[in-house]
């Protein structure tokens, strides 16, 4: 164990985060130093992926610098090699380059886990445009039905910075049932006027009774799992009974993150450590 992971360790059991005769890390990664993201841990996404946002997913734009993971966004000029102009408008084929970079990894196939607890470090970009994530998903059915945990989200809700901690699951059409709960980004700066240049831990505290997700040990939502049960297109089972995965990624725009503007760039995303206790 190094001396980053001990102290760290340390810290947590002092104020409650770990307890040292209950919790037991089984897999982690501090991006102590300088240099690229272990490919062993971590899988990368390319181009567009999702939600109609605006980046494409580079591996270029993750990089680890000082022990911190760097996911950082950038304005930028990126070819669509799928291009197509008589695609539909919302369509990502319709455009011919990608205006942003960024990037989101995860450790599909690496490391799934089951119940136990996940404890990120972060600071947010916490800007308009910008839509950072902590979160995990299942793949035994495919989205919704797999089961998704957003341990943090923060964009932009009718014209509000917020932040937002939730889960998802299917119905019998597929379509995903939420359990969505929301911090006025306020909320926090009237905490700590400084709140949005220090860096905070997010904890999800899964069990096969209840999901619970806190932010610097502020209960953000409690999951009653008695309730998240899929319909028939996700076999009438409970998604969070089965293992996921953990992504990390800094989206911009689309569907929830709202239009950026020029000064808000470069964003970094900066994760001090992902831990994994049981």
């Amino acid at each position: 164990m190094n001396l980053k992971t001990f102290t760290m360790l340390f810290v947590a059991m002092v104020f409650g985060t770990v307890s040292a005769t209950a919790q037991e890390l089984v897999w982690h990664d501090e991006f102590d130093g300088n240099g690229s993201v272990n490919k062993d841990s971590w899988n990368f996404e390319h181009g567009f992926v999702r939600n109609h946002e605006y980046q494409w997913y580079q591996e270029d734009n993750a990089y680890i610098q000082n022990g911190y993971l760097i996911i950082e966004g950038r304005i930028d000029s990126v070819p669509n090699p799928r291009y197509n102009a008589n695609a539909r408008r919302n369509d990502w084929k319709n455009q011919p380059y990608a205006k942003y970079s960024s990037a989101s990894i995860n450790t599909r196939g690496k490391f799934e886990f089951l119940y136990g607890k996940l404890e990120v470090r972060a600071r947010i970009p916490a800007v308009i445009g910008s839509w950072p994530a902590i979160w995990t998903l299942g793949h035994k059915y495919g989205w919704p039905s797999g089961g998704e945990i957003d341990v943090m989200e923060y964009y932009h809700v009718n014209g509000v910075p917020t932040i937002l901690a939730n889960a998802a699951w299917g119905n019998d059409r597929n379509g995903a049932v939420w359990n969505t709960k929301r911090k006025p980004y306020q909320h926090f700066l009237e905490k700590d006027p400084y709140w949005n240049e220090k860096f905070h831990i997010w904890v999800m505290d899964w069990t096969p009774e209840y999901l619970r997700i806190y932010l610097d040990g502020e209960l953000l939502n409690d999951v009653d799992l008695s309730k998240t049960i899929n319909g028939a297109a996700g076999g009438n089972e409970n998604p969070f009974h089965t293992p996921q995965y953990i992504l990390l990624n800094l989206a911009i725009g689309g569907d929830n993150g709202g239009e950026p503007v020029a000064d808000a760039f470069p964003m970094k995303y900066e994760i001090d450590y992902v831990r994994v206790y049981k």
